[in-house]
């Protein structure tokens, strides 16, 4: 599997406030070489890599934090396989604790600048923080990685214009 964890500069609503995570907020993390898993949903018990053993590859580009997991030869990483090519999942997230961060007022809503983490793992998940982030079962190699993203971003807007639609449509003038 391939794809971004985390999506460089775009803000996020996080319900009580925004979230913006920086370039360059993984660099100490990769550097130092934390031992971060690859988890679905965030769960400890359903690993699917890990850093440390080279079946979770991670690196820093200018879009974000990409990774690339080497799947396990078990159900768990069939299941996986098969939902992703399917498009049931499409979307990353990742675990860990802010080193440093700023906080701004945008437009009345307050804004988190994240520029350094600790890095506990990267997941494939239904339900990610940040809607921009991907993930697929094929190879995202740089030449094909923004066609990807481009047509992952277009289906999106798509979808939240028609929500936005059937949302008008139940309103009662």
């Amino acid at each position: 599997l391939e794809g971004y964890a985390s999506m460089f500069g775009n803000s996020y609503d996080l319900g009580r406030f925004d979230e913006v995570v920086e370039a360059g907020a993984f660099a100490r993390a990769l550097t130092e070489e934390q031992d971060v898993r690859a988890l679905i949903d965030h769960d400890p018990a359903r690993i699917i890599g890990r850093s440390k053993n080279g079946t979770l590859e991670m690196r820093e580009d200018k879009k974000g934090l990409f990774t690339r997991i080497h799947l396990p030869d078990t159900q768990e990483g069939k299941d996986l396989a098969y939902l992703v090519e399917r498009g049931d999942l499409d979307a990353m997230s990742f675990g860990f604790t802010v080193r440093a961060d700023r906080w701004e007022k945008n437009e009345g809503r307050n804004t988190r600048y994240i520029s350094d983490v600790d890095l506990f793992d990267v997941s494939v998940v239904a339900f990610p923080a940040n809607p921009d982030t991907a993930v697929a079962l094929r190879s995202m190699d740089d030449s094909n990685i923004e066609a990807e993203l481009d047509a992952y971003h277009r289906r999106r807007r798509f979808s939240l214009m028609l929500l936005g639609l059937r949302a008008n449509t139940w309103r009662k003038s």
